[in-house]
């Protein structure tokens, strides 16, 4: 079974967890909760990742696409409109969104990954181990020059959270500056 499938069924990315981690994160950020076609998209943002042999490689950057599909399926299933989803889903990912939309993400993105601040530790840390997710987010760090080799998975985990905390903090002091400009106009 490929990495991505694993994720999607019981690693970082399952299908009924993330989901619920995502929502409290939107409520958290946004301060209400996501409406129906944006709970739609975030139920479905990540099942892109079935059938990928990585997360974060070639393949596992257009996961994107694959749950934005869904995404927009689901909802018109339920006669919705799909199209509002479906961009939240195929932009909640910044690597994608730099590549094929000039930069600028979803409304999903955020809660997305904030959404590990409300993971405890030891589950989010089973799952990875579980999915085998783990060895790939450390070899990711250790490549960029974030942590050095031989880092353990909780002292991954702490970074990573910090990390998510210290740019959600950043992302919500520009967005306060934007609007003061904007009012200021």
């Amino acid at each position: 079974m490929k990495i991505g499938t694993r994720s999607v069924l019981f690693g970082v990315h399952q299908f009924l967890w993330h989901p619920l981690t995502v929502v409290l994160a939107w409520r958290k950020l946004y301060g209400c909760w996501p409406r129906r076609e944006e709970l739609v998209a975030i139920a479905m943002h990540d099942v892109g990742y079935w059938g990928c042999p990585n997360i974060d490689g070639p393949e596992g950057r257009l996961h994107p696409e694959r749950g934005a599909r869904w995404t927009s399926r689901v909802a018109r299933w339920f006669g919705w409109d799909g199209d509002w989803g479906c961009v939240l889903a195929l932009f909640h990912s910044r690597e994608y969104a730099k590549r094929h939309g000039g930069g600028q993400v979803s409304t999903l993105c955020w809660p997305d990954k904030y959404s590990v601040t409300f993971e405890p530790k030891w589950f989010f840390l089973l799952r990875a181990n579980l999915s085998g997710e783990i060895a790939e987010f450390k070899a990711n760090a250790v490549r960029a020059g974030h942590l050095p080799a031989g880092v353990t998975d909780s002292q991954w985990f702490d970074w990573y959270v910090a990390r998510v905390n210290q740019q959600v903090v950043i992302r919500n002091l520009l967005f306060i500056r934007e609007l003061r400009l904007q009012n200021a106009l």
